[in-house]
């Protein structure tokens, strides 16, 4: 059997599996690609393949380490105190926060430090961990023996008969994805206490395959807590739990419940500008890709007008260079993400001109062509606030002559803290990702390879450009919709269906479609027109 590994030719035995290949070679890997497809150490080869080995500053290895990482505190906990229940959660600083849901009394750092120990005595031990498959109906029920309900409760939306189990020295778990071979893989983590539970750091790729120094953000932690507290509130912190309202009939209810809360974030800004409106001359906004923040802005000026506010907004698309003075990416492509694209002090200074009551002719960007045009005249009234939505809005960079108390800033995004089941949270990037996918394919007629392609890109420019200001922000605006997965699903999922295996984004195309297929539909009908989600699925008021 002959493998090829960076264009040289092995020959191995059939059956020999990619951990032994990747010892042969000293190679470090958490996972490998096989013909293109994604595979565990553990994978047996039996044909001729071309393998590609995965160290930690691969995402999907990534992916590997923290699920495993999470399977083995499940199993100290076990180990600790059958009776306790864990659940995790995608927190601020890109690392998970897990809570105990039954724990008596306060988690101390004695409790911690012994949890911590347990699970490094278990990375010592080099326990391997083996997958094996149940039947569904036996699944169901060992996880009702287990007290792990909310595992069973999913299941009842499974497609296929089966359900892949691992076992690890006694204890049966499964993560919704591959696994290390066996626990000494594990060998960085970090436990900090965390009210009301503990944060688990872990190796990231995005930074090269380390562990990020943590970065407490209050705010977006506040913003986090809350939705946290509206999954409680109305019993949808489970894809279970929101598939019921569908079971139920009550699927109207569940749209109007998270479109109120949109409508409740929007009046709590509405009044707070209100209060200061003789201040607040420029509302600033930003937010990552897919946040929903074009029909936001226009939202809030609505809100704005209905309390006697008359808002302008300006376009800050139209302050961008001409093309060829424009910041270069590696590959020599104008970085249009980069706040040198834009021409700051122009914009900083018809801000400010503007502010100060005097008429400005504004530029108009003709993107077909990369040059600036010339745009409309106009002032505005001392009782107008400018409204400037864009990833650089919250950068005072872009207005450094407007004094801050003039400033009102608002970070948008979606934060969910849906579940899988509670060892299993879905990420607010991957949330992002259907959105973006789902409004490239609608109104670019973008299949979603193109949008898999380029995601990469922009989450390097986000972390660069928009997440080192959210905590600048005055009000952040949660934008996630609980429902929005029970109406994404149908527009993404034959979209990432139709993704080839042999296609370089088959492997995130098939993750995707893991998760997603275990979601209930509803009719886009039930969308209100004004809704942030109409922005990605179409029919929007705000949008022709």
């Amino acid at each position: 059997m002959k493998v090829t590994i960076n264009n040289k030719i092995y020959e191995y035995e059939k059956n020999t599996t990619l951990e032994k290949i990747k010892e042969d070679l000293g190679i470090t890997a958490y996972a490998a690609t096989v013909n293109n497809r994604l595979r565990e150490l553990t994978y047996k080869l039996t044909f001729d393949a071309e393998i590609r080995f995965l160290d930690l500053t691969d995402k999907d290895a990534m992916r590997i380490y923290e699920q495993t990482l999470r399977y083995v505190i499940l199993m100290a906990v076990k180990e600790l105190n059958p009776k306790l229940s864990l659940k995790f959660n995608y927190s601020i600083s890109r690392s998970i926060l897990a809570v105990f849901e039954n724990l008596d009394s306060r988690l101390t750092p004695k409790m911690l430090k012994k949890l911590e120990a347990e699970v490094r005595n278990f990375m010592d031990k080099k326990l391997p961990i083996v997958r094996t498959r149940m039947e569904v109906d036996e699944a169901v029920k060992f996880y009702n023996e287990l007290g792990y309900t909310d595992k069973a409760e999913i299941l009842k939306y499974r497609e296929e008969d089966y359900v892949n189990i691992y076992e690890c020295n006694g204890y049966k778990n499964y993560m919704f994805g591959y696994m290390l071979p066996n626990t000494s893989y594990l060998k960085e983590f970090k436990f900090m206490l965390y009210q009301p539970g503990f944060m688990i750091q872990y190796p990231r790729s995005e930074v090269g395959g380390v562990i990020p120094e943590f970065d407490d953000a209050p705010i977006f932690n506040k913003t986090i807590k809350e939705a946290s507290i509206w999954g409680d509130i109305i019993k949808g912190d489970s894809i279970a739990k929101i598939n019921q309202y569908v079971e139920d009939g009550r699927a109207v209810e569940l749209v109007q419940l998270c479109e109120t809360k949109h409508n409740q974030q929007l009046a709590e800004l509405g009044s707070e500008i209100y209060e200061n409106k003789d201040r607040i001359r420029l509302i600033c906004i930003a937010g990552p890709s897919s946040s929903g923040k074009t029909t936001f802005s226009k939202r809030l000026k609505i809100e704005l007008l209905s309390r006697g506010i008359t808002p302008v907004m300006i376009s800050m698309d139209d302050y961008y260079q001409e093309l060829d003075k424009a910041p270069l990416n590696e590959d020599g492509t104008p970085d249009l993400e980069h706040i040198e694209a834009l021409d700051t002090k122009l914009f900083n200074e018809h801000i400010k001109t503007l502010i100060n009551g005097d008429e400005v002719t504004l530029p108009h960007f003709n993107f077909k062509t990369g040059k600036r045009e010339q745009g409309n005249t106009f002032k505005v009234s001392e009782s107008s606030p400018i409204i400037i939505e864009g990833i650089h809005a919250l950068n005072d960079l872009l207005t450094p002559s407007i004094p801050a108390f003039q400033k009102y800033k608002i970070f948008i995004a979606p934060q969910t803290q849906l579940h899988i089941d509670d060892h299993n949270p879905i990420s607010f990037t991957d949330l992002r990702l259907l959105r973006r996918m789902v409004r490239d394919q609608k109104y670019r007629n973008s299949p979603a390879e193109e949008t898999l392609a380029m995601w990469d890109s922009v989450r390097k420019g986000e972390f660069k450009w928009i997440y080192p200001f959210q905590e600048v922000a005055n009000y952040v605006f949660n934008s996630e919709l609980t429902y929005e997965f029970l109406v994404l699903k149908k527009h993404a999922y034959k979209s990432l269906s139709s993704i080839k295996r042999d296609s370089s984004h088959f492997i995130a195309a098939n993750r995707l479609i893991k998760f997603l297929k275990y979601f209930k539909e509803i009719d886009d009908d039930l969308v209100p027109n004004n809704s942030i989600l109409r922005e990605f699925i179409g029919r929007s008021v705000f949008h022709t």
